[in-house]
């Protein structure tokens, strides 16, 4: 899922999944388990570093809204996004995060209360836990509560949202060294690389037919939502990490999105479909899935060859990737890892 804010015309896969549910985050059940392909349930659970790190304040770091911000104290941390706060718990400072984004569903943060209002963050509500310091990113809004944070004199730091496989470390590492954890930091990069290069290894040699051609398909059928994923949908480097080709990319989508029809799916011609769980349950499964105008028509659908990944980890690019990586390998490639 997930940049969390709406963005003018051109919206991000993770507004844009906000926005048309009502909810962000993964597919969650109310007790901290999240659905996973094949209807089986696990928990959501993210896994923090074996070693508490204590915070070495304060340090003066440079935001991405042009500002230079400094930590003083991450007694009372409060990250905006849900996948802040998996990198936050994840570097195993857990116990000093006090409130959570509305996407942020994993089952360690799941009783914080929730900061924000139909998905815009509400600065009373933030300002009332008397945070030390407040984490967002360049998408998150609307800019009056930004503004009214730092005007009360919150330090807050902006960071920039992961867009691929590439992103990942940087972003464990700034956000490491704003909390005063480099050490911590460097250690969750390092094994979120390892973990992320094993999947990597299991993939299968491209067979006679190529690699596998696999389109991202967005959809909220609550909303009548339905769009196809292009080169700036977020997931392209997931499926190129996973050996396969984005199939919207490479059928000549430059937007991050655009409206699902015949003419386009045809062109993409995808040998499989990738969908966040929330988006394949809200057009009922497979069956409902196929009688989307041109899904039923393409390989993809002629073979029922769907995928499905839950909504809050799928576009985090963050210490999980490689567990998303391993969903998609494993339901890409059921017969060869």
């Amino acid at each position: 899922m997930r940049t969390q804010r709406l963005a003018g015309a051109v919206i991000s896969v993770l507004a844009l999944a906000l926005l048309a549910t009502g909810c962000g985050g993964g597919s969650d059940d109310g007790g901290g388990k999240t659905k996973k392909a094949g209807g089986t349930t696990a928990a959501d659970r993210v896994e923090p570093l074996a070693a508490v790190p204590e915070p070495a304040l304060p340090v003066t770091v440079d935001s991405a809204d042009g500002t230079k911000v400094t930590v003083t104290s991450a007694d009372r941390l409060v990250p905006l996004t849900g996948s802040l706060n998996e990198i936050v718990f994840t570097l195993g400072l857990g116990k000093r995060v006090v409130a959570r984004d509305i996407t942020a569903t994993f089952e360690q943060a799941a009783k914080l209360p929730v900061v924000t209002r139909a998905h815009d963050v509400s600065a009373e509500s933030v300002l009332s836990l008397r945070p030390t310091l407040v984490i967002a990113e360049t998408t998150t809004g609307p800019a009056e509560a930004i503004d009214q944070i730092r005007d009360a004199g919150i330090p807050l730091l902006v960071v920039e949202p992961a867009k691929s496989l590439a992103d990942v470390g940087t972003r464990i590492t700034t956000v490491a060294h704003a909390l005063g954890v480099d050490a911590a930091g460097k250690q969750l990069s390092t094994r979120t690389a390892e973990r992320i290069a094993a999947v990597q290894k299991r993939i299968p040699a491209a067979g006679d037919g190529g690699k596998p051609r696999v389109a991202f398909l967005y959809l909220r059928g609550s909303a009548s939502v339905y769009l196809l994923g292009g080169r700036d949908s977020g997931a392209s480097s997931l499926l190129e990490a996973a050996g396969a080709v984005d199939a919207g990319k490479e059928s000549g989508l430059d937007k991050d999105f655009t409206a699902i029809t015949s003419e386009a799916l045809a062109k993409a011609a995808p040998d499989a479909i990738l969908l966040m769980t929330k988006g394949l349950d809200s057009v009922g499964g497979a069956e409902g899935l196929v009688k989307i105008p041109g899904v039923a028509e393409t390989p993809a659908g002629l073979d029922r060859r769907f995928v499905s990944v839950d909504d809050g980890v799928l576009l985090n690019y963050g210490p999980r990737t490689d567990q998303v990586l391993a969903s998609l390998v494993e339901q890409l490639y059921p017969d060869g890892v």
